[in-house]
């Protein structure tokens, strides 16, 4: 007779509910490790690179960047679609893993989330920046004006402000919902009176009555159902700003659900390369186990198989299409001038998350932290080969270019990485990164809980 396996503890050790406060809010209590000054000292080296890089594009306008005549869409459009795929995994595991009623996302959701929204302002930065004049940021803002000039809504771009606008409004919403009881929790626990006075403001009065946590569930509910479809939408409507256009290697159907799975792959890598990180440093490693490790790496097989085989099926449409413009577009990323980007693409997002298969490496940490950065680099050379080999080489031959990112070009790539560490940094001093309530209420759920504090 066949007996199915006991699945280990979503949380090991024996908890209780007041011990899962102590272990959470203990890296918020007492002075940073020296470890946390060195990753904040180098983050603000980073963002102070990446301010420069921004005063002189303002100063003197984007012509400090690589750009040509043929290639106008360059770092800042790989930048800005590379952000926005990061962003994607905190609503997903937040919002469609909360209808699921998915157990294991309740240790990672906190920083997922809060990674969107870092990941979300440094996606954000980048259609800005590449105005050359940040003040020109209110022509993308539709109100009435004395001037009848309205935003162009035919245009792709336009669909992209109100997307990651949406997106971003969204998902604040959502992480600070799931953030309040934490909140009060901190309140309670403040010793300082300044301390206790805003995490009081900011807890909107919880009292953790019943009547409250029935309408934070509603709301919760609520939103995930409004967020769900965001994990589609935006992705999708990013998506379009390739898909709509009748340059070869870009109007092609597949666009929106292949940008989708690749923003969620190199979503929960992301978060894999944090949290396997942040546990150890933490000492969080009896509530981010192995088990949410492989769990997100089940994902990552997922949808790493799906952007393979959407790669796949771009190359046999090429081929099948009998239009020689497409299929020169595809053999130019695979043969030409850039195939050493187009290869590491390959290497990156199809071979290496198929090691995953493998159960050893599946529930390793090690093979996941190097595999999840193999992902991350992967995922932006995809942007890299998409928007840059589609244009380098289009329909007439004297127009043909190459591009090379400027110096200040890398500047602001570094200034937004900076900007998102120095966020996450100073995220996990002020906020406790795991959802103190959610965990607690997986102890009772499982019966793992035997013993617990009557006042948190």
């Amino acid at each position: 007779m066949y007996v199915s396996p006991v699945r280990e503890p979503l949380i090991k050790g024996k908890k209780d509910y007041n011990k899962v406060t102590e272990d959470i809010t203990a890296p918020m209590a007492g002075k940073p490790s020296k470890y946390w000054y060195m990753g904040i000292g180098l983050s603000l080296l980073a963002l102070l690179a990446g301010g420069i890089g921004t005063v002189i594009t303002i100063w003197y306008g984007i012509g400090t960047w690589g750009l040509n005549k043929t290639i106008g869409w360059g770092w800042g459009i790989t930048n800005l679609v590379w952000w926005i795929g990061i962003g994607h995994a905190g609503t997903f595991i937040s919002a469609i893993l909360l209808l699921f009623r998915q157990k294991w996302r309740t240790s990672i959701n906190r920083s997922a989330e809060a990674m969107t929204l870092m990941a979300v302002t440094c996606a954000g930065f980048f259609p800005l920046i590449h105005m050359g004049r940040l003040l020109l940021g209110f022509f993308i803002i539709p109100y009435p004006n004395t001037r009848d000039l309205w935003v162009n809504f035919n245009s792709p771009l336009l669909w992209d402000v109100f997307a990651i606008s949406t997106y971003g409004i969204v998902s604040l919403l959502f992480w600070y919902t799931g953030l309040i009881p934490d909140l009060a929790t901190m309140r309670d626990r403040a010793t300082h009176k300044i301390k206790k006075a805003i995490y009081n403001l900011l807890s909107f009065g919880w009292t953790g009555s019943a009547r409250h946590w029935s309408r934070h569930e509603t709301l919760s509910l609520i939103m995930a159902g409004l967020a769900a479809p965001l994990v589609l939408s935006v992705h999708t409507i990013v998506s379009f700003d390739f898909a709509t256009s009748v340059i070869p290697g870009w109007h092609t159907t597949i666009f929106p659900p292949y940008f989708v799975s690749g923003a969620i792959f190199s979503g929960f890598a992301m978060v894999l390369t944090l949290m396997i990180v942040a546990r150890k440093a933490l000492n969080l490693e009896d509530y981010i186990t192995v088990n949410h490790v492989e769990s997100m790496n089940k994902i990552i097989i997922t949808t790493g198989s799906i952007v393979g085989i959407a790669y796949l099926t771009e190359l046999f449409v090429a081929w099948y299409s009998g239009v020689e413009y497409e299929q020169y577009a595809f053999m130019n990323r695979a043969l030409g001038p850039y195939a050493w980007a187009y290869w590491i693409m390959m290497t990156c997002n199809v071979i290496t998350p198929q090691l995953f298969w493998f159960k050893k490496i599946r529930r390793s940490l090690i093979a996941t932290f190097i595999i999840s950065i193999f992902v991350n680099i992967g995922m932006w050379f995809e942007r890299f080969v998409i928007i840059i080999t589609s244009l380098h080489r289009d329909f007439l031959p004297s127009s043909w270019s190459m591009y090379a990112p400027s110096l200040v070009e890398v500047a602001l790539f570094i200034g937004t990485l900076g900007l998102f560490f120095t966020l996450f940094l100073l995220f996990i001093r002020a906020f406790p990164i795991i959802a103190i309530a959610e965990v607690k209420s997986v102890l009772k759920s499982s019966g793992e809980n035997k013993k617990h504090s009557n006042h948190e």
